[in-house]
C-alpha cells in the first residue's frame, strides 16, 4: 500500500484528473467516432444527436486536461519537462488536433449550412475526434514502456524524438483507448435521445465498441511484459492484479450485460467503473513511478511549500468548479437531450 504522502497525495490527484478528462473528454472524442461512422437512413439523424450531446459540456470537459497539466508542471517539474522534450512531437499533434476538433464543431454549427459545407467541417472534426485519442494513448505508451529516460546527448532526431514514442506497444495502447473512447460515447449516447430507434442503433455501436476494447486491451497486455516490463509485471505478476483484473472484468460483463438487456443507466455506470479501472491499473503498476524508469513521484516532486500551496488552491478552485460542473451537467444532462424529429428515408436535416 502506498504511503499517504504529500507528494502521493499529490500525485492521486492528477490520476484523478487524468481520469475525469478521460471520462468526460474521451466521451466527446468518441461522438465524433460514431460522426464518421454514421451510416443508414438515420445517419442524419445520429449525427444531430451526437452534436446536441456534445454541444453544451465539450469545451468544459477540457478543464481536466488542463488541470493534469498545471500539477505536473507545479508539482513534479522534471516530469513535464521530460514529457515536454521527448514526447513533443505526438503532444503538439494532440495540441492541433485538440483545436481543429473545436473549431470544425463550431464552424458545422454555425457557419454556411449548405451540405457540402457541413461535409467539410464534418469530416475535419470526426478526423480530428480519431487522431487525438490515438495521440494521446500513444503518449501514455510511451511513458508505461519507460521509454522516455534522460535525454541522450548524441543521436539522430529520431532516435531521441521518434523512437521513444513510435512503438508496436504504444500504438497498441493507442488503439485501445480510441476503442475505450468509443465504447464511453456509444453507452452515453444511448441516454441522450428518447427515439428508440436511434437508442438502438447506439446499442449496437456500444456493444461493438465493447467488442473492440477486448481485442486491443488483450493486444496491449500481451505485448507488456516484452515491451513494457514495469506495468506487465504489474498487471500480470502483483498481488492485487488478479482483484483487479476481476473488478475490470465484472465491469466489463456488467456493460454488455446492460446493453443487452436495454438497461443503459446501469451501463452508464458500468462503462465508468471499466475504463477508470483501467486507468488506474496503469497508474499502479508503474508506482512508485511517474515515468519509468528513473522519475519516482518522491524523487521528481516539488519543494513541499509548492505542494501545500497548490493543495490549497486546489480545495479552494473545488469549492468554485465542482458546484459550477454539477449545476452545468444537471441543467443539460438531467435526461435526453432533445427528441430528434423524424425525417424520411434518406432525409436531411440541412
Amino acid at each position: 500500500m502506498p504511503e499517504l504522502t504529500l507528494p502521493v497525495i499529490m500525485a492521486a490527484i492528477l490520476a484523478l484528473a487524468l481520469t475525469a478528462y478521460v471520462l468526460f473528454g474521451g466521451a466527446d472524442f468518441g461522438g465524433g467516432v460514431w460522426d464518421l461512422l454514421a451510416t443508414g437512413p438515420r445517419k442524419d439523424r445520429q449525427r444531430e444527436v451526437i452534436s446536441h450531446a456534445i454541444g453544451p459540456i465539450w469545451e468544459a470537459n477540457h478543464v481536466w486536461l488542463i488541470l493534469a497539466i498545471v500539477l505536473t508542471f507545479t508539482c513534479f517539474p522534471p516530469v513535464f519537462a521530460r514529457v515536454g522534450i521527448l514526447l513533443h512531437i505526438p503532444l503538439s499533434l494532440m495540441l492541433v488536433g485538440i483545436v481543429l476538433r473545436g473549431s470544425a464543431f463550431t464552424f458545422r454549427t454555425y457557419d454556411n449550412e449548405r451540405d457540402h459545407v457541413q461535409r467539410r467541417w464534418g469530416r475535419i472534426f470526426a478526423g480530428a475526434s480519431i487522431v487525438t485519442p490515438l495521440l494521446l494513448g500513444i503518449c501514455i505508451g510511451a511513458v508505461a514502456a519507460g521509454r522516455l529516460g534522460p535525454l541522450p546527448p548524441t543521436g539522430s532526431f529520431v532516435e531521441r524524438f521518434v523512437d521513444p514514442w513510435l512503438t508496436r506497444f504504444s500504438v497498441a495502447v493507442g488503439l485501445l483507448t480510441l476503442a475505450l473512447f468509443a465504447l464511453l460515447a456509444a453507452v452515453f449516447l444511448t441516454l441522450e435521445t428518447d427515439d428508440p430507434e436511434l437508442v438502438e442503433d447506439f446499442r449496437k455501436r456500444a456493444l461493438w465498441a465493447a467488442v473492440a476494447v477486448f481485442v486491443t486491451a488483450f493486444g496491449a497486455l500481451s505485448l507488456a511484459p516484452a515491451h513494457a516490463p514495469l506495468v506487465g509485471s504489474g498487471l500480470l505478476g502483483s498481488g492485487w492484479a488478479v482483484p483487479f483484473h476481476l473488478a475490470t472484468g465484472a465491469a466489463a460483463l456488467a456493460v454488455l450485460a446492460a446493453l443487452w438487456w436495454r438497461h443503459y443507466h446501469l451501463a452508464r455506470v458500468a462503462v465508468g467503473a471499466q475504463v477508470a479501472l483501467i486507468v488506474w491499473g496503469w497508474a499502479l503498476a508503474q508506482y512508485p513511478y511517474l515515468i519509468p524508469p528513473d522519475l519516482t513521484i518522491q524523487g521528481a516532486t516539488a519543494p513541499a511549500t509548492t505542494l501545500r500551496l497548490i493543495l490549497i488552491a486546489l480545495g479552494l478552485g473545488a469549492v468554485v468548479l465542482l458546484p459550477s460542473l454539477a449545476y452545468l451537467f444537471r441543467v443539460f444532462k438531467a435526461g435526453p437531450s432533445h427528441s430528434v424529429r423524424r425525417l424520411p428515408e434518406g432525409g436531411s436535416d440541412s
